[in-house]
């Protein structure tokens, strides 16, 4: 059995391997872990198994802290799902090789985001996928009628309108003064806003994500960040002020970036993750013909060195919401790469 071996992930041949594989999604870009490691602070490599120049499966990963600087491997963290690239009757021993490794380092744990089975696997919420076609007319019909025809219909009369953002303030100044308001309405703290710096210069600059920004009268209302990649549209953030949900810009954003991904030939839009219990955005994804499938993570070592949430969570969650903005994104600043 192979003891596997570490690699940079700006090593060519991790590079050349990830591109490889069709069934990577722009969480296997090396761009979005490099993002990570850099904004956060986190040690990242790729995991692989092959001889010399060849890789026969392989995965990222990124150390993290807790707050009591316990360490654990996490493949990825702020990531919905990862799963192990390559050959199929490899990625046993993939997992089993680097959590041997894990161990001789004197790591906590290791969370691989996905199914790995031979380890200790848990349901963390649910994926919606959207199988795309070439004429968005004809998958537009396919929606259900009440929840989402209906909603794209109520968008146009109330005058809602959508752009692609052009410019770093869109991103910068437009999405995150949405995010910050939705953030503090469901309580939890916001980004660092050097990752969406960060953001904009390595993926949305680069063709690799768009952002989407609903208006009306000239106003933003609503806004969403894709990442696209490898025939792949995922769905990573969105924020919308609550007032204008009447008008139903959500759905109007969705729909111009269905509509988009059609046009450029893309296979799917993956509507990202939904938590266990959030039936009101399980049944919005479920509303667009989506595939629903469990979310299956796979833990190995301590899972007590897992972050929780509990009483502190439900503490701090109130005390965002009750607090000027500027509490949200200092919390954030300090104490988000410990939720990783």
């Amino acid at each position: 059995m192979s003891r596997g071996r570490v690699l940079e992930l700006d090593d060519p041949r991790w590079r050349a391997f990830v591109e490889s594989r069709p069934e990577a999604t722009p969480f296997h870009n090396p761009v979005w872990a490099r993002l990570l490691a850099d904004c956060y602070g986190f040690r990242t490599f790729a995991f692989v198994l092959g001889e010399d120049d060849d890789i026969d499966a392989g995965v990222p990963v990124a150390e993290v802290r807790s707050l009591r600087g316990k360490k654990r491997w996490v493949a990825l963290p702020f990531t919905d799902a990862l799963a192990p690239l390559g050959q199929p009757d490899r990625l046993p021993e993939l997992t089993t090789a680097l959590d041997r490794q894990r161990s001789a380092e004197h790591i906590g744990s290791l969370e691989i985001r996905a199914d790995a089975r031979n380890g200790f696997t848990s349901v963390r919420g649910l994926a919606h996928v959207l199988p795309l076609r070439p004429d968005p007319e004809a998958l537009l019909r396919t929606f259900s009628k009440s929840q989402v025809q209906r909603s794209i219909a109520r968008s146009v009369r109330e005058g809602v309108s959508v752009r692609e953002a052009e410019h770093e303030d869109d991103l910068l100044e437009t999405f995150y003064g949405l995010h910050l308001r939705t953030r503090r309405r469901q309580g939890v703290p916001i980004q660092p806003k050097r990752f969406f710096t960060l953001l904009w210069d390595r993926m949305i600059a680069r063709g690799l994500g768009t952002v989407l920004i609903a208006e009306i009268g000239g106003q933003a209302v609503a806004s969403a960040v894709f990442l696209t990649w490898n025939q792949r549209v995922v769905y990573k953030f969105g924020a919308s002020d609550h007032r204008a949900w009447g008008s139903r810009p959500n759905h109007a954003v969705f729909w111009e970036a269905i509509r988009r991904a059609c046009a450029a030939g893309t296979e799917q839009l993956d509507f990202g993750r939904t938590d266990s219990g959030n039936e009101g955005l399980r049944a919005f994804k479920a509303g667009w013909g989506t595939e629903e499938r469990p979310l299956v993570y796979t833990t190995f070592g301590d899972s007590s060195t897992s972050p929780g949430s509990g009483a502190l969570g439900s503490v701090l969650a109130a005390t965002i919401r009750h607090s000027p903005p500027w509490v949200c994104r200092v919390l954030g600043e300090t104490l988000y790469r410990h939720a990783a």
